[in-house]
């Protein structure tokens, strides 16, 4: 039930970092209306949290998916598929506690579900070249049991 949790707050995060691309007036005003009605104060904190980190790390975040857009420019991708591009790497960064897997996993369904249908395959194939670059970098941070040898990489044929 926590990761579905999760997923509301992540879905809330898209949410509200879109509508901040539109306007950023009331910024505080619109965090604390939508995420507003999510029961678990830690999940809120974590929501809040997301955003600020996404907002803040902002350009670095946007550094990590320039670098793997291959003949791609950022002013084409899709809005939606940039923020969870940006999500999903800001939660490989700096939420140590959230396994790679997950962060990626979340991005893709949500994708799929926000998105458009080749969303979910270019998002995986972005987040997944990241997660690579930071641990061949030394950059991976990540605590707890397993959570770095976790990826959902296919094997090349």
């Amino acid at each position: 039930m926590a990761v579905f949790k999760r997923r509301i707050v992540r879905e809330r995060v898209l949410q509200i970092l879109y509508a901040l691309e539109m306007n950023k007036d009331n910024m505080q005003a619109l965090i604390d209306s939508m995420l507003s009605d999510i029961p678990d104060k830690t999940d809120q904190d974590f929501g809040r949290s997301l955003i600020d980190r996404v907002i803040i790390h902002q350009k670095d975040l946007d550094n990590y998916i320039n670098l793997h857009v291959n003949n791609w420019e950022m002013g084409r991708i899709a809005l939606i598929d940039k923020l969870l591009l940006r999500i999903g790497i800001c939660e490989l960064l700096f939420f140590p506690e959230i396994p790679p897997k997950v962060s990626i996993n979340e991005s893709i369904e949500i994708a799929k579900e926000y998105s458009t249908g080749g969303s979910g395959k270019f998002i995986n194939g972005i987040l997944d070249a990241v997660l690579a670059e930071l641990k061949s970098g030394g950059k991976l941070s990540k605590i707890g049991r397993g959570l770095v040898d976790e990826t959902i990489a296919k094997p090349k044929k």
